[in-house]
């Protein structure tokens, strides 16, 4: 391979780094360069120069290719001498060819010498005019044939120099041994300046962004080994704006998400700011590409969709893939509920609290140019129940024992299916269910324990509500109607006031009872608490016959047996003897044993057979009704206070009715007559009496 070969190829490699920019960090390979000793590139016929070959790292091992005026070579040193005038090259293994350097061996007696060797962009130059043998005694130089400087020094410096076509020469001035002014003008001689650095590569990492994506951007330029201490600022560009990330040391910059505006036209720039040298690299379009959605889906949280009511719900909304900014939205039933335009691949909708009315389908759109849908998710809301309205339904306006009575209970709100308990006083009557929501019923027959109060539970798994309570008060119709006699505390006479006391066992208060003889009313009594009541008269000879009473309490009224009060008239004075005694009685007409009636746990009440007979006792003025009482039989004595005594034996008491006088019988018999109507005062009888 020629020099000028090895040179096209390494032109060829920087053009394609700037059209196809690699993938990734990318770099320019290495060149080696030429080192001259001594560093003149021009010298004198006859003379040699020391070639060193460079490269980096200096520590590569191997043999060295060398190239002179396209004749190639190589060599296992890094150095030659050479004497020949031509363009020189030199690699390594791992690097391109240097730079050509021009080496001149002049047979001119005046030459211009350069120094140092390699001159770069900016470096201070010395320019030597050279006598091949004697002194100068001046030395003129020129650029492009203007006279830069004339002195009597043989070099002078350039400042800074830069990259040019312009041609430098010189005029020496010297004597001759006659003291004859000579002179001399050397060949023009263009300076061999090498870039400081390369125009930078603006290098794309990745080589195509997408939307979304983060990309690199790296300014690629080497110094060379030489130069290695120069700092370098670096700029980028884009559309003739400098980009915000301004201008510093680095030479990359990152922008974390490409959008789709960000396409267009870039650049950058590397600056050498101490030799006021800026290069820019060639412009780079960049297209960002759009990627549309796609596997939209749709996730719940909690997993499932199921939720109570009260609880948070997150709607995940996600794609798998899809750039730049994306519309998420999300539907109900074919209803939007929410949206959101974020620069993301997942977005998230929260709804607290949820309600029933929350539940349903639900499903999401991600749009980014073309919307797409997800696949649809179940939401279910249990509802807590509410607290239940307990309805207590009878068949009339008050409720009796017996009625079938139904409780309802229902709670308005709640997700079914819904099971409902019972209760009266806390006591657990029954159960029901409601497996579609809505409320439940449950009937019962009431009985004399039915009155108090109602509730009812509502649970459907999520905790139970308690109803408010709901008052009963049931009605027992009256039943067991007992008319008895409540004796006199003491001895009672004709015309004394007796009380016949009226009682139902059974019956809810208040209670009126009607009192009848011969099925014509007496009067009533209400007995406003329950128990019984009691009607008094004076008794007269025209009080016997039937009595009866009736107990009432709203319902159907109920009356006794038929009690019977038989009284006779008195006999003459002394036509009677105690086994003529009439015995008018007050009985109860019943077909069981009155004593089946009887409410043995009153302490008023006694079962009295009265057997009335009027008696005269001989050598007494005196008429006696006598009252002849039996004692209480079976076991009711022992339930009755008043009947202690332990005679077995008939207890006798008399009523006085009027005082007896020596009148003729009829007259007797007329203040007999008149003496029922008087007042009784009852006397005790002798004890006489008593043995009879």
């Amino acid at each position: 391979m020629s020099c000028q070969t090895g040179l096209v190829l390494a032109l060829l490699w920087l053009m394609l780094l700037y059209l196809a920019p690699a993938k990734g960090e990318s770099e320019i390979p290495p060149r080696a360069f030429l080192l001259l000793h001594p560093s003149w590139s021009t010298t004198f016929q006859g003379e040699s120069v020391k070639l060193t070959c460079m490269a980096v790292p200096s520590s590569e091992k191997g043999p060295i290719t060398w190239c002179h005026n396209n004749n190639v070579w190589k060599t296992k040193s890094e150095e030659i001498q050479i004497k020949d005038s031509g363009y020189y090259q030199c690699k390594t293994q791992r690097s391109h060819f240097s730079e050509p350097v021009h080496v001149e061996f002049s047979s001119d007696e005046v030459i211009l010498q350069v120094s140092p060797h390699p001159i770069f962009e900016g470096d201070d130059v010395f320019l030597k005019c050279q006598r091949k043998s004697g002194q100068l005694n001046k030395a003129t130089y020129y650029k492009d044939e203007k006279i830069l400087q004339s002195n009597y020094s043989d070099t002078i410096k350039l400042f800074s120099v830069s990259r040019d076509s312009s041609k430098y020469s010189c005029t020496a001035f010297w004597k001759t041994m006659f003291s004859i002014l000579w002179h001399k003008t050397s060949k023009p001689l263009k300076l061999q300046i090498q870039e400081l650095f390369l125009p930078p590569v603006l290098m794309l990492s990745p080589r195509q962004p997408n939307e979304g994506d983060p990309v690199t951007l790296t300014c690629e330029t080497r110094l060379p080994p030489q130069k290695s201490h120069v700092q370098l600022r670096f700029c980028f560009f884009k559309d003739g704006q400098r980009l915000e990330s301004g201008c510093n040391s680095s030479q990359e910059i990152q922008i974390p998400t490409m959008r789709l505006e960000d396409s267009g036209s870039y650049w950058c720039q590397a600056e050498a700011v101490a030799y006021k040298i800026i290069k820019s690299s060639s412009r780079l379009k960049i297209d960002v590409l759009r990627i549309p959605v796609s596997d939209v889906n749709l996730e719940t949280r909690p997993p499932g969709g199921q939720l109570i009511e009260g609880e948070n719900l997150v709607l995940i909304c996600s794609v798998a893939k899809g750039t730049g900014t994306i519309t998420f939205s999300w539907h109900k039933d074919g209803t939007s509920v929410s949206k959101k335009t974020q620069q993301s691949l997942l977005a998230e909708l929260l709804i607290p609290t949820v309600k029933m009315q929350d539940a349903g389908r639900y499903y999401c759109v991600a749009d980014n140019g073309g919307p797409i849908l997800s696949n649809r998710k179940e939401v279910t809301v249990r509802g807590l129940v509410s607290r239940p309205v307990l309805i207590l339904r009878t068949p009339r306006h008050q409720a009796v024992v017996g009625d079938v009575v139904q409780l309802h209970c229902e709670a308005s709100k709640g997700s079914p299916p819904i099971w409902y308990q019972f209760y009266h006083e806390d006591i657990t009557l029954g159960n029901s269910s409601a497996p579609n929501g809505g409320g439940a019923s449950f009937n019962f027959s009431l009985t004399e324990e039915g009155s108090g109060n109602y509730t009812c539970d509502a649970n459907n798994g999520l905790g139970p509500q308690r109803s408010d309570r709901v008052s009963l008060k049931v009605i027992v119709p009256v039943s067991d109607i007992v008319l008895s006699l409540r004796a006199p505390e003491t001895q009672a006479m004709v015309g004394d006031e007796v009380e016949i006391y009226c009682e139902a066992l059974k019956g809810s208060p208040p209670i009126l009872y009607q009192f009848y003889h011969e099925d014509m009313a007496l009067g009533n009594s209400l007995a406003p608490m329950g128990g019984g009541a009691s009607f008094k008269f004076i008794v007269t000879t025209e009080h016997a016959g039937n009595y009866s009473c009736e107990a009432d309490n709203g319902l159907e009224p109920q009356r006794s047996e038929v009690m019977t009060f038989n009284i006779t008239g008195l006999s003459a004075p002394g036509a009677s003897s105690p086994s003529d005694w009439q015995e008018p009685s007050f009985s109860r007409i019943s077909s069981t044993p009155p004593q089946e009636h009887l409410y043995d746990g009153h302490p008023a009440f006694i079962e009295l057979q009265p057997i009335y007979n009027n008696v005269n006792p001989e050598g007494l003025n005196m008429v006696y009704s006598q009252i002849q009482s039996s004692q209480p039989r079976n076991g009711n004595s022992a339930n009755s206070p008043r009947m202690c005594q332990k005679d077995k034996e008939p207890v006798v008491i008399y009523s006085e009715l009027r005082t007896a006088c020596c009148d003729d019988s009829s007259q007797q018999a007329s203040n007999h007559q008149e003496g029922d109507t008087e007042d009784y005062e009852n006397v005790p009888r002798e004890s006489a009496v008593l043995d009879h």
